[in-house]
Parts: C-alpha cells; sequence; structure tokens
C-alpha cells in the first residue's frame, strides 16, 4: 500500500484537489466550479471526481483557502467583542474596528503600560467584568488588545481570564498573534482572529466530515499566509494565520516543481491575478504589505500583489480609458451557457437586436446566510427567490419589470448574487486557446459585445465583425494589464518605502520604456531589461493563454511547470511546519536591560546575560510552537538583531534595541489530532 497526501485548493472560482505519492509526484488531480451556495459540496464533488480506491490510502490532508478572509472582508464573519485596554475612540475609528467586529462590540477600558512595559494606569476589571457579562450572549468570540501589550502582557492576561471566568467563549490576546508594536494594526488582527473563530469552525468540520464520508483517517492541516502548515486544530484557535493562505500555496507549489534563485511567480485564476516575489531561492514575506479590504492585520505573509485581473473579469468601457479589464468578477458568457443551455436562444435573440447596457447581461445567485436572508428587503427576498428557479434575463427585465432589476442589482452589491458578461476567457475560447465550455456561445457574446461598446459607449473600429478579431483586441488587453501589473510588483518590492505617487509615475516610465509603442523609433537610446538571473513562472490555469506572450514583452525566461492549473493544491500538501518566536531586548535607563517575553518584562545588568535568557526563552517556545502546530523532526535557528549607533562621544557603539529570532521548523506529523469543541451557541 502506497502513502499518499492530499491537497485542497478551496478558491473563489475553482476547487481543486491533487493526490501526491512520498516522491512527489502526482497521482491523480481534479477541478471542479466553486458553489458558492454551497462550498462544502465543493469539496465533495472533487473528491468524489479522483479515484475513491486511491483515497483510503491518504495519510495527510491539507487545505488552503482564502474563503474565510473573504467573508470577512464582504461583512459575513460573525459577531465578536473586543475588550481594548488603554485605547480611544479615534484609534478604533481610524482602524474601522466597528466594520471589523461584524455587528459586534468594541469596549474601550482604563489600563496601560509604555514603551518600557512600565505600568502607566491600572486596568479598570470591574469594567471590564460588567461589559463581560453584558456582551457575551451577544457574540461568538473575544479579542482582547493592550497598548504596548508587547512590552508587558498582564493587562490581557488578566482579561483573558476575566472572560474565561464569566464564559466558555473562544478568547484570543493581541500579543499571542503579534510581537511588534503599533497597537492599532495588532488590535485589527485580534479583531479579525475573533471574527473568523466561527466561520473557520464550521468550514474546517464540514471539511473533515467530508474526509470521514470518503473514508480519509488522515490528520487535516491548514495552509497559512507565509505558505507554511498548521494543524486544523490550531487554525480554529488562530484563523487569523490563514489570511491570503491561497497565493501562499501557489508560491510554495510554483517553487517545488521549479526552483530557481530569483522569480516573478504569477497566478492568475478566474478572479484576480497575484504576483509574487522570489529571492535567493525564498518568497519575499511581508508583515506590513499584508493587506485585506481596507485593512492591515499584523500577520506575516508572502508579499503578493493582487490585481482584479482574472479569467472571469468584466471586459467593458471606462470613460477616458476606452477598453477596461476587471476587477468586477462575472460569469463568463461560454460558462453560463453551458450551465444553462435554455438560455442559447435568448443570447442568439440579443444578437438580432439593438445592443443596450444591458447585453450580455444575466443574474445568478450565489449564496445567502439565513441572517443574510432575514436582513433583506421584501422586494429583495422577492427578487432571490426568482433567482433561485434560475437566471434572469436582464435586457428584458430592465424594461418590463424595473423594480426586479433594482432588487436584483441590491442582491450583487451585497454579494449575494452575479452578473454574467463578457470575459477574457469568452475571447479564449474565440481565439481557440480554450474549450471549457461553449465556444458558439463565446462567438456570440463576443459579437454582442462589439456591437455593445461601438453602439451603445462609442468605443471601436466598424471594420470587422470578425469574433476573432476582436477577440485578439481583448486578449492583448489582458497580456498589457499582465505586463503593468508584473513591472509593479518589481518596483514596489525594490522601492517599499516609496510613496504610491511616486510610484505609479515610474511604473509609467518603466512600462514605456521595458513596452515602447509601436511608433517608437527604432535604436532608441534608453531602454530597460530584468536582470537575467530573474525567471517568470506563471501557474493557473490561464498559463499557457497569456504568459508566453507576457515574457517576450519582458524579455524573461518563462516556466511553466508540470500541473499548473492545480499548483495550488500541490502547494497545500508539500509545505513544512514553521512557527516563530521573538523577543525583544530594550534599554530603558543606562545599563539596564530588559527582555520583553510572554511573562512579562526581565531585567538584566548585563547585555549578554540578557540575550542568553532571551535565546533560551526563544528556542524553548519556538520549538513548543512547532510541535503544536503538527510538526516532527523539528529543528530551531536562533538569530540576532541589533539596533546600535555609533557616536563620537563614546567608544562603543550606542544600544538601543536588540531582536532574537527562534524559527522552529519539521515535517507534518502524520498522526490523527481531535479538533477541539468550540462553543458557538451564543450566535
Amino acid at each position: 500500500m502506497q502513502n499518499l497526501r492530499l491537497g485542497i485548493d478551496t478558491g473563489g472560482t475553482y476547487t481543486d484537489a491533487v493526490l501526491l505519492n512520498d516522491a512527489d509526484q502526482v497521482e491523480a488531480s481534479a477541478k471542479v466550479l466553486t458553489n458558492h451556495q454551497d462550498l462544502v459540496s465543493s469539496i465533495r464533488n472533487v473528491l468524489d471526481t479522483l479515484p475513491q480506491w486511491r483515497l483510503r490510502d491518504t495519510r495527510l490532508v491539507s487545505l488552503s483557502t482564502t474563503l474565510g478572509t473573504n467573508a470577512v472582508v464582504e461583512g459575513r464573519g460573525t459577531p465578536a467583542c473586543l475588550l481594548l485596554a488603554g485605547y480611544n475612540e479615534t484609534q478604533v475609528r481610524r482602524a474601522r474596528l466597528h466594520d471589523l467586529v461584524a455587528g459586534g462590540h468594541c469596549v474601550l477600558l482604563a489600563g496601560a503600560h509604555d514603551a518600557a512595559g512600565n505600568e502607566t494606569e491600572p486596568l479598570d476589571l470591574a469594567t471590564a467584568e460588567k461589559m463581560i457579562r453584558h456582551h457575551r450572549d451577544q457574540v461568538t468570540a473575544f479579542g482582547i488588545s493592550g497598548m504596548f501589550s508587547v512590552r508587558n502582557p498582564a493587562h490581557e492576561i488578566a482579561l483573558r481570564e476575566l472572560v474565561l471566568l464569566e464564559t466558555d467563549l473562544p478568547v484570543t490576546c493581541g500579543h499571542e498573534l503579534a510581537n511588534a508594536l503599533d497597537a492599532p494594526r495588532r488590535a485589527v488582527t485580534v479583531a479579525f482572529n475573533a471574527t473568523l473563530v466561527s466561520y473557520i469552525d464550521r468550514l474546517i468540520r464540514s471539511v473533515q466530515q467530508t474526509l470521514n464520508e470518503h473514508a480519509i483517517n488522515a490528520p487535516l492541516m491548514v495552509v497559512k499566509g507565509d505558505g507554511s502548515l498548521i494543524t486544523a486544530k490550531l487554525a480554529l484557535e488562530r484563523p487569523v494565520e490563514t489570511i491570503l493562505s491561497g497565493p501562499a500555496a501557489s508560491v510554495v507549489g510554483a517553487l517545488h516543481y521549479t526552483p530557481c534563485n530569483n522569480a516573478l511567480i504569477a497566478d492568475m485564476g478566474g478572479t484576480t491575478t497575484d504576483i509574487a516575489i522570489i529571492a535567493k531561492g525564498r518568497a519575499v514575506l511581508s508583515q506590513d504589505a499584508t493587506q485585506v479590504g481596507p485593512w492591515r492585520p499584523m500577520v506575516e505573509s508572502v508579499r503578493v500583489l493582487s490585481i482584479g485581473l482574472g479569467g472571469d473579469s468584466e471586459v467593458g468601457f471606462s470613460g477616458g480609458a476606452g477598453l477596461a479589464i476587471g476587477p468586477r468578477r462575472v460569469v463568463p458568457m461560454s460558462l453560463l451557457i453551458d450551465r444553462h443551455p435554455q438560455l442559447m436562444s435568448a443570447l442568439i435573440s440579443q444578437s438580432k437586436t439593438t445592443p443596450s447596457a444591458r447585453s450580455n447581461r444575466f443574474a445568478v445567485p450565489l449564496f445567502a446566510t439565513q441572517a443574510q436572508y432575514d436582513n433583506l428587503a421584501a422586494a429583495e427576498k422577492q427578487a432571490w427567490e426568482t433567482l433561485s428557479e434560475g437566471p434572469i434575463d436582464l435586457s428584458l427585465q430592465a424594461m418590463s419589470n424595473r423594480p426586479l432589476t433594482r432588487s436584483i442589482a441590491e442582491l450583487v452589491r451585497g454579494g449575494l448574487a452575479l452578473y454574467s458578461g463578457y470575459t477574457p476567457s469568452d475571447a479564449a475560447h474565440v481565439l481557440g486557446l480554450m474549450n471549457h465550455w461553449s465556444t458558439e456561445a463565446a462567438q456570440l457574446a463576443t459579437t454582442i459585445w462589439q456591437r455593445q461598446m461601438r453602439q451603445v459607449y462609442g468605443w471601436g473600429r466598424r471594420s470587422s465583425d470578425d469574433p476573432c478579431e476582436i477577440a485578439r483586441v481583448v486578449h492583448q488587453k489582458v497580456i498589457t494589464s499582465i505586463v503593468q501589473a508584473i513591472i509593479r510588483a518589481t518596483l514596489e518590492c525594490d522601492h517599499p518605502n516609496s510613496s504610491k505617487s511616486e510610484l505609479a509615475a515610474l511604473n509609467q516610465l518603466v512600462i514605456e520604456w521595458i513596452h515602447p509603442h509601436k511608433d517608437q523609433s527604432p535604436g532608441s537610446l534608453l531602454s530597460l531589461a530584468y536582470d537575467q538571473t530573474v525567471s517568470l513562472i506563471s501557474v493557473g490555469a490561464p498559463a499557457s493563454s497569456y504568459y508566453p506572450q507576457v515574457a517576450t514583452v519582458l524579455g524573461l525566461e518563462l516556466k511553466i511547470p508540470e500541473h499548473a492549473a492545480v499548483t495550488n493544491a500541490i502547494g497545500a500538501i508539500v509545505g513544512s511546519v514553521i512557527q516563530r518566536e521573538r523577543v525583544a531586548i530594550t534599554q530603558p535607563t543606562q545599563g539596564l536591560f530588559r527582555v520583553h517575553d510572554a511573562n512579562g518584562p526581565r531585567d538584566y545588568t548585563d547585555l549578554e546575560a540578557a540575550t542568553e535568557y532571551a535565546e533560551k526563552i526563544v528556542r524553548r517556545i519556538a520549538g513548543m510552537r512547532a510541535r503544536a502546530a503538527g510538526a516532527e523532526q523539528i529543528e530551531v535557528r536562533v538569530s540576532r538583531n541589533d539596533n546600535t549607533v555609533e557616536s563620537d562621544d563614546e567608544p562603543h557603539p550606542v544600544f538601543f534595541e536588540s531582536h532574537i529570532t527562534a524559527t522552529a521548523s519539521g515535517r507534518p506529523r502524520q498522526t490523527q489530532e481531535l479538533l477541539p469543541d468550540i462553543n458557538m451557541s451564543s450566535r
């Protein structure tokens, strides 16, 4: 019997699965459309597509998903209560914490420390106890953040003990999730974690149930945003660490089969294109660049530039720019007709009538929780029920039933429904670069779109009605957009401290120098090129459709890994377990060195003695965390980074602070671990 590993990636458009053997060879793979109305059914369907007799040989399962993160951004997180010690209302408002807690509460409490870890205001435990009792039946989790808690976590620890005494709900402290200064971002991190607990709990337990249905008795791991793995149990406790796990899995999978020293990795899916930088054989990680919607949680993740450009991006008209692609996602016309062939007659009818702004426009339902449905207005509920019976042709309803059209628009704005439209995937079908869905529908949609652009928006030439010529224009626009995004990602990585306006101006210049206009005279005095050691690695289902031309424009060697279409699922299962622990050493007064660890500050009169203690602490904690995260055969490395300044008045460098970091890594442990019981009865 051969031991197999199962990797699963659940994305906004597709759900992928792959079975790997001990030699990291792909035994089988599958790809199905993600069903947003029933995400678990997508995982069930993709597992059903794999050889059932091989699934029973699975010894490890790993899941990559950004669906939990999307739930928060789309307002579908669960209500949480934040206990904020030492914060003020201005900080809460600027960090948009009220938006994050999803109908929960932000409680401001007296109590603070300074940057040296000294208490400057006692904690108001009486008010905290009152607020915990008041809100405990209205929320699903608690989050705690205190000013300078990374320098002294005493207040957070006291509040956590109080929450555990008064409730049986999940609770997380800021100093457990992040160890850098910047209290508002740390509070955002805690809020993300608290509001994600319930959602991730349901998702992971549903996945576990599906694995049980397929007789898969194996540990379940989850990909973190930095590409490493943690147990499902730890993911339930710290779901914020799964932010951006999808792009991270893509990078890990790409590097696994295409190792290189310096590279750009571009992952194009249905909704977005994610671009990551590889330097010295490793993905560039960043805590400052982690962006989720308008928030920047303090979570270390693969540095990724994500743009709204994918196979399902809407191709349309933008005033001043002309042809525009994305960022709105729509259902490709070729996919719509493939799934609903009865709509072909409506599409044929549109091709014979005068185009309008709603040509190629149908509406389909996505997914609504009971809470979302209950909050809909009566007209929107009726629209939802109508949509549930099948797609609606909006080119007809706009004239005969305007109230329904307006209600559907509200459902789309709320993320409960999706429009159809003309997309790069449709253009690729016309050009013969794709054949997944209905090519006939793609050709019709191309003709309808071209007439719409010309007659409704005044864009486009009258010289040709050939669908292939029209599709080539769209295809070339996609390539140009990818080139621009790759250059932007490169500049942002090389110049991280530049302002957005500076980068935008520089980006435009570089694009013109590296991608000259057709009318530019040959033999120009100035041109730019990438370093010859840099490669372009393209993954994702559309990789071969666009990236050969992108690589030619950029002058880069193109590498498309084997099994590029399911790279994310491969990356989900080939990663290792990595845990880090960092401790700061400061000098609050001359000759006094303070170690700030999780148990509180500890003082020394000798820097080397303080460093020895700090190294011992981080080595032990990192190893413990790696074991808790599911690792075996653990190795621990310790590094030291001193912040000192040379002074003419001092014979030796002046010490400001030092950061001691331990990195523990190991292979995933292939032993089953029971999921903990988390109380979700409150909401």
